[in-house]
Order: structure tokens, then sequence, then C-alpha cells
């Protein structure tokens, strides 16, 4: 499920509990438009089907990007039960993002 997150209560509440991979990017933003249709891909595939895919626009929700000290974007972000786990950064390719999320 792909969520688009429109501010901090939002983003709190779907990274409490379960998996949930974080996308900080901006509209503006090319590897970010790049990645996209990849998130897309995966959510489609069901390959971790209890797995939330949160969207957090850099721009409009600035609190929560400033917050993990966001410099670069495309960011991505794992967190599992609301303590996070994993971090990179830059494009990633399907299968680089699946074992992203898997190891």
């Amino acid at each position: 499920m792909i969520i688009e997150i429109r501010n901090a209560e939002e983003f709190e509440k779907y990274v409490a509990s379960g998996d949930a991979l974080v996308d900080f990017n901006a509209t503006w933003c090319g590897p970010c438009k790049m990645l996209s249709p990849i998130l897309d891909q995966l959510d489609r595939e069901g390959s971790f089907p209890e797995l939330k895919i949160l969207k957090v626009d850099v721009d409009r929700v600035g609190v929560v990007a400033a917050r993990f000290g966001i410099q670069l974007i495309p960011t991505l972000m794992l967190f599992k039960d609301g303590q996070r786990v994993k971090v990179t950064q830059g494009y990633q390719t399907l299968n680089a993002l699946k074992d992203f999320i898997s190891k």
C-alpha cells in the first residue's frame, strides 16, 4: 500500500507498527521521478504484502524531513515497529530495493 504523507501525525501513525518503507522525495527531483514507478511496481507485485510504502514530499512535509536530517533525495528509510533500521539514498532498481527491504 502506497500512502502520501501530508503531516507529521500521519507519518507517526503509519510507522508506529509493522514495516514501513519511507520515500523522502520532491516533485522537482529527477531521480525521485525515476524511483516512483519502481515503488509502484514493488507495491503491485505484492512481494512484501505487509509493507507500507510512505511517500514524504520534503517540500510539503518539511518537518518530518528535518527530523531525520534529509539532505539528499531520494532517501529511503525502512522502519520496523517505529524504529528506523536502514537507510539508503539515490535511485534504486527493483532488485536492489527488494534486497534492501529483505536483508
